[in-house]
């Protein structure tokens, strides 16, 4: 759970999960998600044998699944399983989600950018996001439109059906045929984006060392993505009720992700170092102790070498929890660094990061079945009859793009709900709103947070309340809790 603001430090993706507001990053490949490398098939019928006939790959919506009959029913038991896996997400949303972070009586404070910001600091912010929009949506533009372009022509499967070899193998080739492609068009939007940050000084990378997260971070989604792929097209080739399986696979494999992320992805975009004894670290682990949240360790992140932005996040389940806090943020004063753990360590006692696995677990299989019901409908479009045929990878990792966009602004809705509520748990265990609305202030000013977002980029990028709107529930909790307001 980032906190750092509304920073589009785009180049700064790799290693930031949840960039509180961040912009489409132009240049950064997107997660499976949200990959925009997706294409479909070629024009006639595959070239090897998707599974015995009437029994196999095209299960799920194929020419060869049986009858009309047949074709029915598995859309109705298909369909009917969305509907529970939809109305489950829909309950565990509900009861998960913080819809009100203060308690009943807390006084209505309106956030105003002009009583903590100078007109200065607010030109700037304006500024900064008017620099970074355009490439930003062009990003985020041009990713739909290959998506749609994948699901919905032939393009896709006719590129695909060029390749050669078994099908495991054609489906590797195919996602990493379709992942470079989409990042070499989005390259120089990428390029656009950094130029911006190191004008305004938020990017210390050379083009050596951008080139390189962004190859590291490409490499990662491929790797990703072909499992999915290669779990799809196996099962349609051997199931006809595939969207079973696969639906526990992708619970499974978010789960899991969830769980080895601190160990094996940090560690390719940052290094990390135990924090050096001393009152800040004992501070922390205190405050963890004293807030009931187990903690393995407070690591520093060499994020200097990337970014100027300040952050700190907690990662990682049980064992594998620790709190990492960047080495930008170590220059703030030791009060203001406290505060961002506090916040951070809200996330860990309310368990947000295992709420929003499950949450995206489950979204994860409900999207599994989605997509046996959705293939149907657009593989005449695409010219491939079955997810068992390899060329059908492009449709798939299209649709999945697809998915993540419009899913995109209900996750960012629910986030800011969770982050107000970290945001109070920090302000409930330290008692210190002055120091609080300080905090704000600094991250809001160093990482050009956008103070005024307009109601389209807050709708896409905000997974974080905007720095005026935190301030002022700063100032909210310190009226309903007797406390003079900063």
């Amino acid at each position: 759970m980032d906190d750092r603001q509304d920073t589009k430090d785009a180049k700064d993706a790799p290693e930031a999960r949840d960039a509180p507001g961040a912009k489409d990053v132009p240049g950064a490949p997107e997660g499976p998600a949200g990959s925009t490398a997706v294409p479909s098939e070629p024009d006639g019928a595959s070239r090897e044998n998707p599974g015995p006939a009437g029994a196999g790959g095209d299960g799920e919506s194929g020419d060869g699944a049986g009858g009309d009959g047949e074709k029915r029913r598995l859309r109705w038991e298909a369909g009917a399983a969305l509907a529970v896996l939809g109305a489950v997400i829909v309950a565990v949303v509900a009861f998960t989600t913080p819809w009100q972070a203060l308690a009943a009586g807390a006084p209505d404070v309106t956030p105003d950018p002009a009583r903590d910001f100078t007109a200065a600091q607010i030109a700037r912010a304006a500024a900064f996001d008017a620099a970074t929009s355009v490439p930003s949506y062009l990003s985020y533009g041009l990713g739909i439109l290959f998506a749609g372009v994948l699901v919905l022509t032939p393009f896709g499967t006719r590129l695909l059906g060029r390749l050669k070899g078994p099908w495991w193998l054609r489906v590797i080739l195919g996602v990493l045929l379709l992942t470079a492609l989409v990042q070499a068009l989005r390259w120089p939007l990428g390029m656009w984006f950094e130029v911006r940050l190191r004008e305004y000084g938020l990017s210390t990378q050379d083009w050596a060392a951008w080139t390189g997260d962004r190859l590291k971070s490409m490499g990662v989604n491929i790797v990703l993505l072909s499992i999915m792929a290669l779990a799809v097209v196996a099962l349609a080739r051997k199931v006809r009720r595939w969207w079973i399986p696969a639906a526990a696979g992708a619970f499974t494999l978010t789960v899991v992700a969830s769980f080895v992320y601190p160990v094996v992805f940090e560690p390719l975009f940052n290094d990390f170092h135990s924090m050096p004894e001393g009152s800040l670290r004992t501070n922390l682990l205190a405050m963890a102790e004293r807030d009931g949240v187990p903690v393995e360790d407070v690591l520093v992140a060499d994020a200097s070498r990337r970014t100027t932005a300040l952050n700190a996040y907690v990662s990682g389940f049980g064992a594998t929890r620790r709190i990492v806090v960047y080495d930008t943020l170590l220059k703030a004063p030791q009060a203001e660094v406290e505060l961002v753990a506090a916040h951070e360590l809200g996330h860990a006692a309310r368990r947000d990061v295992l709420n929003g696995t499950l949450v995206g677990a489950l979204g994860a299989a409900f999207g599994a079945v989605l997509l046996f019901l959705a293939f149907d409908l657009v593989r005449r479009r695409a010219k491939v009859a079955s997810l068992a045929d390899p060329r059908a990878v492009g449709v798939l990792l299209g649709l999945m793009s697809l998915a993540g966009v419009l899913s995109g602004p209900a996750q960012n809705a629910i986030s800011r709900h969770v982050e107000a509520r970290a945001d109070v748990h920090a302000l409930d265990l330290t008692k210190d709103p002055v120091t609080f609305v300080a905090m704000q202030k600094r991250l809001a000013a160093t990482n050009i947070s956008d103070l005024s977002p307009d109601p389209v980029e807050y709708l896409l990028y905000a997974s974080h309340p905007s720095t005026p709107e935190r301030i002022a529930l700063a100032r909210a909790w310190a009226g309903l809790n007797g406390v003079p307001a900063p």
